[in-house]
């Protein structure tokens, strides 16, 4: 008992230092830092033997020092060999390659799925299952669809949720389901982020209403109006940094998935865990006794030995359930939204007022990203809410922001200072939210490089070209999933009921006919009379830059010209890289918004495949805005964050085809996009500071201690050293 009151005396000591280094200025910036703070000062636990074993937030496996297993009474319980987290994390990879198998993404590999029910029955058995997989089933409340597809088992790692039945059964995690979860997810980056995120996110979109077994995030519905100022309360967290929140109405290319697109506000928060290293749990005790509960579980708390451990969570997934127009959805028995068609007008507008009314009462300095909002709201909402809110929309302003990196990589690739911009000539196929973000984007950075007057946004606006092209939704399509495609063609002044927000870019009548152009010509007529320096994809239309408009691009004016073939998922690109480097030739750029292989022409050569994802941005956008406590997030600090992710590719790389880096940098990626866009909130007097960084200290700060404040406050999921205290 001596050595036990030692320890506990000893861990005290060290908390008390820790204090001590955070009243010192000088040491500030070195200890403000999640890592340090949260990561790896000893935790103070109240629970001992099998019951940390069984507890998915402190269990650590066979990670586990032989020092804690001592004072935790955990010897005898475990194999004697002790595992480093990166041994587990091997171990966890070799098992999954056993299973893995190639696949496609999409609804037409029902494999996949039945691979996902076989292990989903296997975890509910609770075998004897000592492999590093297993924390994954344990951890996942099943709203992953990810688990089975292309078999790598995970889509959704960010679930900390205690599972109460786990808690009679003998279960041995190789990892904890939160800390190693996180582990294997920022180690694995490169391969994981395509299981977690685009592609195969919107496969468990699709399929979520099947898949769903316990609840993750928040839901709002039209049935809520009125009460949303009281539900917000039921989350128990009194603090939540980010905040994802999608209607469902237009997931990734997929179209209108109702209450199921939560998926993909899921996904997108585990990237701002994963690569931005946003904290997304604390732990406190509550000085409260809970007699009769050994055991259980709401929401994320905790109830273990009679006392309440309080999980905050800091990172909230939220739907807005306002109906749904799918008609399959709207039969589907089985279909967990409101079966009834989507609200309009004002009843829509009057429902997301009240949901951001009631978020931003209870979480004044939370950072709300709007996610796949169907072009008629998106635009709409981002001017609605922008200048009184922080908030962005990723699908306007993310993927403009991507995109104007790439274009700028496209100028630098060609061997031409990125001054040279407004002299691009760029054709668009695709006038909905995405593709009108890009637009206004370009057309803004054109005209600040031409002078930024009137005259520069006239003449800027001249070097577009768009084309919009739509798939629509019958039922037909939805049972034999087939494509149909219908060009409305070349957007012309001529065009009747043109969307406002398209009108600043279409073409004159007089100017396009002297061209040998006309309202609704078609992408490939287009292509061949523009010889465009740019062929931009944003249609979510598979197969758009077809054979046709591929040899027409030979044409191009340009010496390399760059092909973005931008739509998500894979199956809704408009090209892939073996079509473009084969009909085009092997020295143009090429980019895509999902993830492709690069093609090998065998000669020595590589044709690079970029992947202009959103991930290079929005958690930098998100960390550098909750860093620097910006009021807003406008403008100047979207631009920073686009020309940072244009510069960080080297010239030898840009030289080579390579315009966006490797997801296995996202961690640096974002530590500078966030040191960017905290640069320009301070330079734009809207940063009021965050913690103990107040506005007058980030004022103070250099380049270089920019970095290393957002560097210092970017969370890493290590095992915190545990300190058994018995009440």
């Amino acid at each position: 008992m001596s050595k036990f009151s030692n320890q506990i005396r000893a861990s005290s000591s060290l908390i008390k230092r820790l204090k001590q280094r955070m009243t010192n200025p000088a040491a500030l910036m070195q200890s403000r830092s999640f890592t340090t703070l949260e990561g790896h000062r000893p935790t103070i636990v109240h629970k001992r033997s099998l019951d940390i074993l069984h507890d998915p937030w402190f269990n650590k496996g066979t990670a586990f020092s032989m020092t804690e297993r001592d004072r935790l009474d955990l010897r005898g319980l475990l194999p004697p060999n002790v595992m480093s987290s990166e041994q587990q994390i091997q171990r966890f990879m070799a098992d999954l390659k056993r299973l893995e198998v190639q696949a496609r993404d999409g609804p037409s590999d029902p494999n996949a799925l039945a691979k996902w029910r076989i292990l989903n029955r296997l975890h509910d058995r609770n075998e004897t299952m000592y492999f590093k997989s297993i924390y994954l089933l344990c951890s996942l409340d099943y709203e992953s669809s990810m688990l089975a597809h292309k078999h790598k088992w995970h889509f959704l790692l960010s679930v900390p949720l205690w599972r109460p039945d786990y808690c009679s059964r003998r279960i041995e995690y190789e990892l904890s389901p939160f800390y190693g979860q996180f582990k294997v997810l920022i180690a694995n980056i490169e391969e994981y982020a395509p299981i977690v995120y685009t592609p195969t996110v919107g496969l468990a979109c699709q399929n979520y209403s099947g898949l769903f077994r316990r609840p993750r995030g928040m839901y709002f519905s039209a049935e809520d109006r009125g009460e949303m100022m009281s539900m917000v309360y039921n989350w128990p967290a009194e603090q939540v940094d980010m905040i994802v929140v999608t209607d469902g109405s237009r997931i990734l290319g997929l179209g209108d998935l109702g209450v199921q697109g939560i998926g993909i506000a899921i996904g997108k928060l585990d990237l701002y865990v994963a690569a931005a290293g946003i904290n997304p749990q604390r732990v406190r005790r509550l000085k409260q006794k809970v007699p009769g509960h050994s055991y259980q579980s709401i929401g994320p708390y905790l109830y273990a030995n009679e006392f309440l451990m309080y999980i905050i969570i800091l990172v909230l997934p939220v739907m807005i359930d306002v109906g749904t127009n799918n008609e399959k959805l709207l039969k589907d028995p089985l279909y967990l939204g409101l079966q009834e068609h989507r609200l309009d007008g004002d009843e829509y507008i009057a429902v997301i007022d009240e949901f951001m009314e009631a978020v931003f009462t209870r979480w004044p300095h939370v950072i709300v990203q709007f996610e796949d909002f169907q072009s008629k709201w998106a635009f709409k909402l981002l001017q609605r809410y922008r200048n009184a809110y922080r908030m962005f929309n990723d699908d306007v302003q993310g993927t403009a922001g991507v995109a104007i990196a790439g274009l700028l990589g496209a100028v630098r690739a060609q061997g031409r200072p990125m001054i040279d911009f407004p002299k691009q000539k760029i054709v668009v196929a695709g006038a909905g939210s995405a593709g009108i973000g890009v637009l206004n984007a370009a057309r803004k950075t054109m005209a600040r490089m031409l002078g930024n007057n009137e005259s520069a946004f006239e003449s800027a606006g001249r070097q577009f070209w768009v084309v919009d092209a739509k798939r629509p939704i019958s039922m037909i399509e939805m049972i034999i999933d087939f494509v149909a495609v219908y060009s409305q063609g070349l957007i012309t002044e001529e065009r009747e009921n043109i969307d406002p927000e398209a009108l600043p870019f279409a073409r004159k009548v007089r100017e396009a006919s002297h061209q040998g152009l006309w309202e609704g010509a078609s992408l490939a007529e287009v292509v061949r009379e523009v010889k465009p320096d740019v062929l931009l994809g944003l249609s979510a239309v598979g197969g758009l830059f077809s054979k046709e408009v591929l040899e027409a691009l030979k044409g191009s004016t340009s010496t390399r010209p760059a092909i973005f073939a931008m739509s998500n998922p894979t199956k809704n690109a408009e090209c892939t890289p073996e079509e473009a480097f084969s009909i085009v030739g092997d020295n143009i750029i090429f980019a895509s918004g999902s993830p492709f292989k690069d093609v090998d022409f065998g000669n020595g050569h590589i044709g690079h495949c970029n992947q202009g994802n959103n991930m290079y941005l929005f958690p930098g956008i998100g960390l550098g805005t909750l860093l620097s406590g910006s009021r807003i997030i406008s403008d100047g600090m979207l631009q920073a964050a686009a020309e940072c992710l244009a510069a960080y590719m080297t010239e030898e790389e840009v030289l080579k085809g390579i315009i966006y880096p490797s997801t296995s940098r996202i961690r640096d990626i974002t530590k500078q996009v966030a040191a960017a866009v905290v640069k320009e909130a301070i330079e734009e007097d809207l940063a009021e500071g965050y913690r103990e960084m107040d506005a007058r200290e980030l004022r103070k700060l250099s380049q270089e201690e920019i970095e290393e404040y957002v560097k210092n406050n970017m969370w890493s999921p290590d095992y915190p050293t545990l300190v058994y205290k018995n009440d």
